[in-house]
């Protein structure tokens, strides 16, 4: 197997919300990856520009970062249908990606959407490096910037970031001098194509991690009336655990809960809802199991008890501000009965 490490550059309307195409909001202008064997040893690599047909002009924010310009991009880039079959042959079949985040191989798979390009094999796993080393270095599992990350591993700073095939130059060095052992279960599930159907659902068990991908729900409501969204299983040995922190709303698309397995000890759930239909009124639950500990447990606990004080004052404060606006009125209709 070959690790594809890649990165994009993209660009965006230079005239804000009004001059954005609703089925591209970011258009890819650079593509640049290397190849890796199974040793994480570079076997070539991979880099080209793109012409591009939406945003033809740069975003200021975006023309800062880059090393180039518009006239470049004319010039030496080329139409980006051409440069992604160019890319995917190079890449070849046996191979999986690797990234640094969680965008590239959504807006890939945006932009191949957007020129009819024949869709990648569902599922899309790949490797989010900057997880994998946030979950190896950090304690709370904050990720980082690239920039960071290569300086604490001490690797040479020899070319600019922000910078598609240096940046991917970079991952890459990440991922063979970290010391991430191996990574063969870590990957991530991208969400760019999600299931239509209950036969498309993901539940997938893997690293100590339960990734449940629903199919699509009327509404947020029926989607945690099914099991399937919300039973609490054990990410060590699939069982089901017993429940200790009920599914609560801890943000506004976010429900969390925690489990106890007889074994393996507490389990922590974590459903995020997105909107899937074109029209914005379906939903689909991405549910996320790991495992957790007995302070993850009263931290949640202490978690859902500070949201239920919040509800409940407010509900107070909603109630004194009614009657006093009944207490005004009736203090109106009062004086204006007594005027006539």
């Amino acid at each position: 197997m070959k690790y594809i490490v890649m990165d994009l550059e993209w660009n965006q309307s230079a005239y804000g919300r009004s001059g954005e195409h609703p089925r591209l909001p970011f258009e890819i202008i650079e593509i640049g990856a290397v190849k890796l064997n199974h040793k994480y040893q570079l076997e070539s690599e991979f880099r080209e520009l793109i012409t591009p047909k939406v945003y033809k002009r740069l975003h200021h924010t975006i023309r800062k970062m880059l090393s180039y310009d518009e006239r470049e991009l004319q010039q030496d880039g080329h139409p980006f249908k051409e440069v992604c079959e160019r890319f995917l042959e190079w890449c070849g079949k046996d191979s999986v990606f690797c990234t640094w985040g969680m965008s590239d191989l959504f807006y890939l798979q945006n932009n191949m959407d957007f020129y009819n390009m024949e869709k990648l094999p569902y599922p899309v796993h790949y490797y989010n490096i900057q997880q994998i080393y946030a979950d190896k270095y950090d304690p709370n599992r904050m990720i980082c910037k690239l920039e960071k990350a290569v300086e604490a591993l001490g690797l040479p700073q020899d070319e600019p970031f922000h910078a598609a095939i240096s940046d991917a130059r970079y991952t890459a060095k990440v991922l063979a001098a970290a010391k991430l052992g191996n990574i063969k279960k870590k990957y991530t599930i991208d969400l760019y194509q999600r299931p239509k159907s209950q036969e498309d659902i993901i539940n997938d068990r893997h690293d100590n991690v339960i990734d449940f991908i629903s199919a699509e729900y009327p509404t947020r409501q029926l989607a945690m009336e099914d099991e399937g969204v919300s039973e609490l299983r054990c990410p060590k040995c699939g069982r089901l655990t017993t429940p200790m922190v009920q599914w609560f709303v801890n943000a506004q698309n976010t429900e969390m809960a925690i489990g106890k397995c007889f074994r393996h000890g507490f389990a922590e759930g974590r459903i995020k809802f997105r909107t899937a239909g074109e029209n914005e009124d379906t939903v689909y639950a991405v549910k996320r199991i790991t495992r957790t500990t007995r302070e993850g447990y009263e931290a949640l606990m202490s978690r859902q008890a500070e949201l239920r004080e919040k509800k409940k004052q407010k509900r107070h404060e909603s109630d004194r501000l009614r009657s006093r606006s009944r207490r005004s009125r009736s203090r109106s209709h009062k004086k204006k009965t007594a005027v006539q």
